[in-house]
């Protein structure tokens, strides 16, 4: 580990959200439109190894990854124990 003394730190997340259409006519899309971190961190450390912690600690973080670097789903749906593909059906 990087060995730094970080006496406070504080995180502040906001993310943005938006969806349009509707789920009844199957038109329904849900994005993000952003997230933004702040850190308030109280140390006595250089601040060259403050921003060493700093990041690495975002470089590690499994949630601002997913975000930055497109991920792929995979999603496998039964339906009364059956393997069931929705898309084969037809929309309304």
């Amino acid at each position: 580990m990087l060995k730094t003394h970080i006496d406070k730190a504080k995180v502040f997340v906001t993310a943005r959200f938006k969806s349009e259409g509707s789920v009844l006519r199957e038109s329904v899309r849900a994005e993000g439109v952003g997230v933004e971190t702040r850190c308030e961190i109280s140390s006595a450390e250089a601040p060259e190894k403050i921003a060493r912690v700093v990041r690495s600690a975002e470089a590690g973080c499994y949630v601002i990854q997913t975000i930055r670097r497109p991920t792929k789903v995979k999603s496998v749906y039964a339906l009364n124990g059956a393997s069931f593909d929705p898309s084969s059906y037809p929309k309304r």
